[in-house]
C-alpha cells in the first residue's frame, strides 16, 4: 500500500461483530497503521514496527510512564524482557525446556490443539482475542448415510456414498435412534473426503474437519454443492446400531449453527428434546405438511437401550411427563428433564442392547464408541469448547498438529503434583477446588509455535516456544 499507506481502493474483509475488548483497542480503526495512529504514534515512526523486536523497544518504556502516571510503586530495577532479547532469561528458559526434554515430558507428533488458520499456527492463550482457557472437546462424529435415490439437490455427488454426519456425546445412545434431525432454514456443505465418500455438515463444521485429516488436503474444504437443509427433509437414511432398517431426515427448529455439524441424531428414548420435537411432528399435521414429512417418516416408537433405577426404561418419556413437557419450545422444563435424564443415564444406567448389555453405561460409552471406529461407522471429530478469537480476528478450529507438546496428562508425574498441592497451604478451600479441577483437566500441551518472539527451542530452532509455556516458573528467575 506504499509508506505512507494508500488504502482507498483496498478490499476490506469484514470480521464480524467486535468484541467490546477489541473495539476499545482500535476504535474501530481497519489496518494496524491506523490503531498505530490512533494510540498517538508518529507517522514517521510505524514502519519501525516491521521489525518484531522494534516492538520490545517501543512499548516498555511509554508502558512504565504510564504506570508511574497511576502511582503504581515498582521496583523497575527487576523488570526484563522474557524473550531472546534477554539472554539470560533466553537461557534460563532453554535450561528448563532442555530438562523437560531429558525427562521426557516434551515429545513431537501429531496432536490436537487449537488452531488459527489464518495464522497458519496454535493459537495458545496469550495470542487470543476471546476463549482464555479454552480448550479442544472430542466428539463421535457419526455416519447416517442417505440412501437412494438421492435428494435432487445431492445429484452432483454422483454414485458415491453420501453421509449426514452428526457430532454426539453419547455413541453409546446410537441404538435408540429413530430419525436424524436438520434444520430445514441453515445451510449444510456437501463435501468429498479424503476416503472419496461425501459428507454434508454446516460449512463450519467442514472447515474444522478440514484440519482433522477428513478430507484430502490440511485445511481444504472440497465443496461438492451447498443446499438448504428443507431439501433433504424426508431423505431416507441408514443410522448405525439402531434396529430400524430406514430412518428419515426430520425438521428441528432449535438447531444452533455455532456447534456440532447442524446433523443431530435423535434418540427420543433417552433424550427430551428428541421426545418433545418427535411427539410435535407426531401430533401436528399441518407441521408434518410444511416440511413433507408423512406419517411414516414420524411412526418410529421408542426404543429401550438404557434402564434408570429412577426413571425405567424409557427415560426422557418419564422425565417428560414428570415435568409436564408439552412441547419443544418448553426450552426451560427440557433443559430441567434434560439434566436429570443425562445426570442419571450416565451415572446410574445400565445398557440393554449391543454386546455391552448388561453394562453401566460409564463403562460402556468407549466401549460402543470403539465398537463403531472399528466398524467404519465413525471418526473422532474435535471442536473448540467455546468460541474462540485469535488477536487476528480468526475463529479458531481444532487441528490435528505436528508439534511439541508437554505430556501434562502423563498419570505418574500428575500423581506427583497432586501430593505436591496435598502439602501445600492454600488458606482457602476454593483456590484448592480451582488447583484440583485444572489438575483433573490438564492434558497433552502444545508447547512450540513457528513464529513471534520469545525462545527457540534448544534441539529444534525451527520451533519458537509459545508464550504461556516459556512463563510458567519464571518467578524462580527472580
Amino acid at each position: 500500500y506504499g509508506n505512507p499507506p494508500n488504502f482507498e481502493n483496498a478490499e476490506v474483509k469484514a470480521a464480524g461483530k467486535q468484541h467490546s475488548k477489541v473495539a476499545a483497542k482500535t476504535g474501530g480503526a481497519v489496518y494496524q497503521w491506523d490503531i498505530m495512529k490512533a494510540m498517538g504514534i508518529p507517522e514517521s515512526e510505524i514502519p519501525n514496527f516491521q521489525d518484531a523486536q522494534y516492538w520490545l523497544k517501543y512499548f516498555p518504556p511509554h508502558a512504565i510512564d504510564d504506570l508511574k502516571l497511576l502511582g503504581v510503586k515498582v521496583d523497575w530495577r527487576r523488570s526484563f524482557i522474557t524473550t531472546d532479547a534477554n539472554p539470560y532469561y533466553d537461557s534460563f528458559v532453554r535450561w528448563q525446556f532442555n530438562t523437560l526434554k531429558r525427562l521426557d515430558k516434551i515429545r513431537f507428533g501429531k496432536r490436537e490443539t487449537i488452531f488459527s488458520p489464518r495464522d497458519n499456527q496454535p493459537c495458545a492463550d496469550h495470542d487470543r482475542q476471546t476463549g482464555e482457557g479454552a480448550g479442544s472437546q472430542e466428539y463421535t462424529l457419526i455416519k447416517i448415510e442417505v440412501l437412494a435415490p438421492l435428494p435432487a439437490a445431492l445429484q452432483a455427488a454422483g454414485s458415491r456414498k453420501v453421509y449426514l454426519v452428526a457430532a454426539t456425546l453419547r455413541p453409546e445412545t446410537m441404538y435408540g435412534q429413530t430419525n436424524c434431525w436438520l434444520h430445514p432454514d441453515l445451510t449444510y456443505q456437501a463435501f468429498e473426503t479424503a476416503s472419496g465418500d461425501i459428507f454434508l455438515a454446516s460449512p463450519r463444521a467442514a472447515r474444522g474437519m478440514s484440519y482433522q485429516g477428513i478430507t484430502a488436503e490440511f485445511g481444504v474444504v472440497k465443496e461438492i454443492c451447498q443446499l438448504p437443509g428443507s431439501a433433504l427433509m424426508g431423505a431416507k437414511l441408514k443410522a448405525p446400531l439402531t434396529k430400524y432398517p430406514v430412518v428419515y431426515a426430520l425438521p428441528m427448529m432449535s438447531i444452533k449453527e455455532g456447534k456440532g455439524t447442524c446433523v443431530v441424531t435423535s434418540v427420543p428414548s433417552d433424550a427430551p428434546d428428541d421426545y418433545a420435537a418427535l411427539r410435535d411432528l407426531q401430533n401436528k399435521p399441518a407441521l408434518r405438511e410444511k416440511y413433507g414429512i408423512t406419517d411414516e417418516m414420524v411412526n418410529f416408537p421408542p426404543v429401550e437401550i438404557i434402564e434408570t433405577p429412577k426413571y425405567g426404561k424409557l427415560a426422557a418419556i418419564a422425565a417428560c411427563e414428570e415435568f409436564k413437557v408439552k412441547s419443544q419450545n418448553d426450552r426451560e422444563l427440557l433443559d430441567k428433564a434434560k439434566d436429570e435424564v443425562y445426570t442419571n443415564g450416565f451415572y446410574k444406567g445400565v445398557m440393554l442392547q449391543g454386546p455391552h448389555a448388561g453394562k453401566t453405561v460409564e463403562v460402556a460409552k468407549p466401549l460402543v464408541q470403539k465398537l463403531m471406529f472399528d466398524a467404519g461407522e465413525a471418526l473422532k471429530y474435535f471442536e473448540p469448547e467455546s468460541t474462540i478469537m485469535s488477536r487476528s480476528g480468526d475463529e479458531c478450529v481444532v487441528a490435528l498438529c505436528d508439534q511439541w507438546y508437554i505430556v501434562y496428562g502423563e498419570e505418574d508425574w500428575k500423581q506427583d503434583t497432586i501430593k505436591c498441592l496435598n502439602s501445600l497451604e492454600t488458606y482457602d478451600k476454593a483456590t484448592r477446588k480451582a488447583f484440583e479441577a485444572t489438575l483433573a483437566k490438564l492434558h497433552e500441551y502444545a508447547c512450540s509455535r513457528t513464529y513471534g518472539l520469545g525462545t527457540r527451542l534448544p534441539w529444534d530452532e525451527e520451533w519458537l516456544i509459545e508464550s504461556l509455556s516459556d512463563s510458567t516458573i519464571y518467578m524462580a528467575y527472580y
